[in-house]
Formats: C-alpha cells, structure tokens, sequence
C-alpha cells in the first residue's frame, strides 16, 4: 500500500470536523512493515474506527497493540440502546418519590431534566474524547491525558461506583426477595427455612443467574435480557400509576394488635403503620371515612366503632393530601445526589460503544438520547405517581410504602418480583466495566483468556456477597464514595479528558469554555453534595431512630 492508496482510505468526515480533512503526516509516514499490518488487521473496519487509526495520537504505536479495542462492532442499534438503559435504569428509580417528596414537583421536574441533559452533555464530551484520544477504554483515555495518575483516577473511580451499584443491587435481592418468597406462600412471618434466609439467596441468585450471565464475552450478548429487565420495569411504573387511583388519601392505618380490620364483612382494609412522632407508647391512626366508609356510618359511628377496635382516630390537615410544589428541608440536600446517580451509565457508554455494529459517534450519540431520554419519562412518571400516591409519607424506598399499605396484593408482589427480576439482571452490565478495568490496570498487553474472564467475575461477585452479607450498613460508606465517584464519572473526568486531550479547538472556544464550566459544576457539586451527606450524618447519625 503506497502512500497514494493511504490518502484514498475511505474516512467519513466527522459531525464536527471540516469536510475533506485528509489523513494527518503521522499516518502517512507509518512504515511499510506496519502498513501491512494495518492492512490485514483493519481492512474490514467501520468507518469510525478507521478514524481512531489515523488519529496522530497513534502514529507513534505500534498499531497491533490495538487490534482487539478497535475490532468491528456487532451489536445491533436496538440491543445497545436496551443494554444503555438497562445501566442506566436501576434502583435509583425506586427513591425517586421521596426525592419528589423533598424538592416539590415543579422543582424535581425542572432539576430532573437539568441533570438529563448535562448527562448526555457528558456522554458527547466523553465520546468525542474517545475519538481524540484513539481510545474506546476509560484508562487508555486517563492514561494518554495524564500519565498513571489518570489512568488510576479512572480506574477508581469506575470500580468504586459500579461496586457500589452492584452491592446496592444485592441488598435489594437480599431484602426483597424473602418478603416476596414469603408472600407468596402465605406465610404471615419469616419462619425462619433457609429459603427465607437473604444472605443464602443472594448467594444462589449469584451463582445460578449473574455469574452465568457475567461469562459472556460481550456485552452484546446481554441485549435481551437488558430488554426483558426493561420490561419488568415498564411493569413496575404501570402498576405505580394505577395504585395512584387506588390508594385513598389519607392512607388507613391499624394497630398491630388489631389485626385486619373489616365492618361486618363489608368495608375490606389494608392497614398500614405510620411512624409516631410523640413521645407517648401510644400511636396515633389515621381513617379516611370518605373514601372508606361505604357502609354509611357517619363520623362518630365510625370514630366508635374505631374506638372499640382500638384505633384512634387523629383528624388531619387540609394540605395533608395536597401536593407541594417547592419543598427546602434538611432532605433536599439529598435529592440532587439521587438524581444524579439515576443517570450514572457512563462507566457503560464506552463498552457499549466499541460493540455497536457500523459504529460511528453520531450512532452513539443517537442511542444515549434515546434511552436517556426514554428512561427520563419513567422516572418523571414513577415519581410523579408514587408522590402522588403518598405525599409526605413516601418511604425513601418506594416499594416499602406500599409493602405498609398491602400485606397481601397480587400486583403489588407481582411488581416487586418484577423489580427483583430488573435488578438482578443489571448486575452482570455493571460488572463488565469493573472486569475491563482490572484487565485494562493488570493485564494490559495480554491477549484475551477464558480462565482470566471467569476469574475476574467470580471474584467481583464474591467479594460483592460478603461485603452485603457481613456488612449492613455498608449502603452509608457508598453513599459518600458515590456522591464522589459518580460526580467524578459525569462531570470531571470527561472535562478534565476532553480539555486535555481535544487539541484542535482552542482553548477559548466555545467547546472549550463549555467544558471548562462543566467541569467547575462538578467540582462545587461534589464538595457540596458530600459537605451536607456529613453535616446530616453529624446532626442525624446513620444509626439513630429517624433511619
């Protein structure tokens, strides 16, 4: 291959890049015992990686060591954008109703589309790094922008987040999952059969589900089971929106002595337990007669008859079951980190990028819109739904509020089945980042092993285990390395990187300068976030009443 047909290589101009721009020197003055090797190693590339190829930051490497990064996607459009929601759908969507709760609605909405679109903000500046770069992997960008330091930044970062991703994943199955086992054989309390026992299902979960799944070689592969999760959670939103319609306001409570309560078989309960804030033994109980009493009692039939069950009846407000717009209290520090950590798929946009079939930025930038976007519409309508539903006694965990409200409700189990069947197929996409990292930090020029696969994974997912097993409270530490790691993975590390490494716009171009304040955001969001996480723990430790 002469120079010639070097100049003729097929290279689509890029969305943001002067038409016509031929192949840098560097490209051209490649030797001709490396030209063959581009030739029989690339020939039957896509266009974009043509592009990374003769990217001037490769003209000094010898272009084999690149052979598997940029090996030609086969994943298809549909399967990566299931895969990318997937990531970026997880247990996050289940605190949305209390994040609602704490901000208002029109403020919630108006900070949710905010951090929508400065996360596809920061899938643009990450990909268009990637393409700067020459690189498809987190490391290899961190590495070539700042030497080691960058490359372990990188890595930490990916592991902390995905780690924590993943034990919050494992504590959901651990909780879950005996409650719904033991709904389902009607059992009135845990007994205590190894079946019901957390610690022993996770392990089995584990073993019999994500680790299987975590052994494929691509992540392509998991692009039907990321659409089936979806549907599960498509599942989970529907039946959010019809229990709004269902669910009286205010919520009808019992006493635990009581049991379920009925009048002469005709007026069916559910009960509920609402915490009390007085300092008696006694708690107090709250009846909506209006939407609960078809019988025809009037109020003090109805206060006589709750009396003689020993419920006390405690008259409510009027705002009580009116929504709040604009809500500040010592929770709304929380709501910006939730909000945030439900758009996390960053670790995922790369992996999932080097597989697309026919890649191009363009391409990739086209599927983040659309599952951020997608899962956006979820997250708007759970939230909105679930608030509505509960206003101000939304638990922090969604399902929680209803699991006080229902003890045995068919759709409601079925929903927090579908949610367990979600979250567990999350695992294995989260972990794929984490085991690229390793190989990327300790493996770096090994060709790829099974055995080195199946290892990495097995040890992720044990390590996972005991650390959900043995330590309960671990979801506070994540929460801090999260408000840190996750911040580091849509702000700061794609700023930092595009700045560094984009060396064709100058520094006071617009793009640059759009960075740079991108970057300052994060910065004051992450000191800030993690500013008020530890004044809160100072004033209301994680282990006091209130949690």
């Amino acid at each position: 291959m002469d120079p010639m047909e070097l100049r003729n290589v097929n290279i689509e101009p890029d969305d943001e890049s002067s038409s016509g721009e031929s192949a840098p020197d560097s490209y051209i003055g490649i030797g001709n015992s490396e030209k063959a090797a581009m030739s029989s190693q690339f020939a039957n590339e896509d266009a974009e990686s043509q592009k990374f190829l003769t990217n001037g930051f490769l003209g000094k490497k010898k272009l084999a060591d690149y052979a598997d990064e940029h090996h030609p996607g086969t994943t298809s459009f549909g399967m990566s954008s299931f895969n990318l929601s997937n990531a970026i759908m997880g247990s996050g969507i289940l605190g949305l109703s209390y994040a609602m709760a704490n901000t208002g609605i029109i403020l919630f909405i108006i900070m949710l589309l905010a951090v929508a679109i400065l996360s596809l903000y920061s899938v643009h500046l990450l990909l268009k790094t990637a393409k700067e770069g020459g690189s498809l992997i987190y490391e290899k960008l961190g590495e070539k922008a700042f030497g080691w330091p960058g490359k372990i930044g990188a890595f930490v970062s990916i592991t902390m987040q995905n780690i924590g991703a993943m034990s919050s994943y494992l504590f959901i199955i651990k909780y879950e999952l005996p409650e719904v086992i033991r709904a389902f054989m009607g059992l009135e309390e845990n007994t205590g059969e190894w079946y019901l026992n957390g610690n022993y299902l996770i392990i089995f979960v584990s073993v019999g589900i994500i680790l299987p799944l975590s052994l494929l070689k691509n992540l392509g592969y998991l692009g039907y089971t990321s659409g089936f999760s979806l549907t599960c959670m498509v599942f989970f939103v529907s039946v959010v929106i019809y229990k709004k319609f269902q669910i009286p306001c205010p919520l009808p409570v019992l006493d635990h002595s009581v049991g379920n309560l009925s009048f002469n078989n005709t007026l069916p309960m559910h009960v509920v337990m609402l915490p009390n804030n007085s300092e008696s033994s006694d708690v107090n109980f709250m009846m909506d007669y209006t939407h609960r009493n078809p019988a025809g009692l009037d109020e003090n039939q109805a206060k006589g008859s709750l009396h003689d069950s020993g419920v006390e009846y405690e008259a409510h407000s009027d705002d009580k079951c009116e929504p709040k717009y604009f809500v500040f209290n010592s929770r709304t520090a929380y709501a910006i980190p939730i909000l945030v950590f439900a758009f996390v798929c960053h670790p995922e946009v790369l992996p999932i990028y080097s597989e697309l079939k026919d890649r191009s930025r363009r391409k990739m930038q086209t599927v983040s819109n659309i599952s951020i976007t997608g899962m956006l519409v979820m997250y708007l309508l759970a939230a909105l739904f679930g608030y509505l539903t509960f206003y101000g006694e939304v638990e922090d965990e969604l399902l929680h509020a209803y699991s006080k409200v229902y003890t045995f409700d068919i759709p409601l189990l079925m929903v927090r089945l579908a949610v367990l069947v979600a979250v567990t197929l999350t695992v294995p996409i989260v972990l794929f980042p984490i085991r690229t990292s390793v190989t990327t930090l300790l493996f770096p020029k090994r060709p790829f092993s099974w055995i080195r696969h199946f290892l990495i994974a097995a040890v992720l997912i044990a390590l996972n285990n005991v650390l959900v097993i043995l330590v309960p409270t671990i979801k506070y530490i994540f929460g801090f390395i999260g408000a840190s790691s996750a911040t580091m993975l849509i702000f700061i590390l794609p700023a930092v990187f595009y700045l560094k490494l984009v060396k064709k716009e100058p520094f006071r171009s617009p793009q640059k300068v759009g960075a740079l304040i991108f970057l300052v955001v994060g910065i004051i969001f992450m000191i800030g976030s993690m500013a008020l996480i530890i004044i809160d723990w100072i004033y209301d430790p994680p282990n006091s009443k209130h949690h």
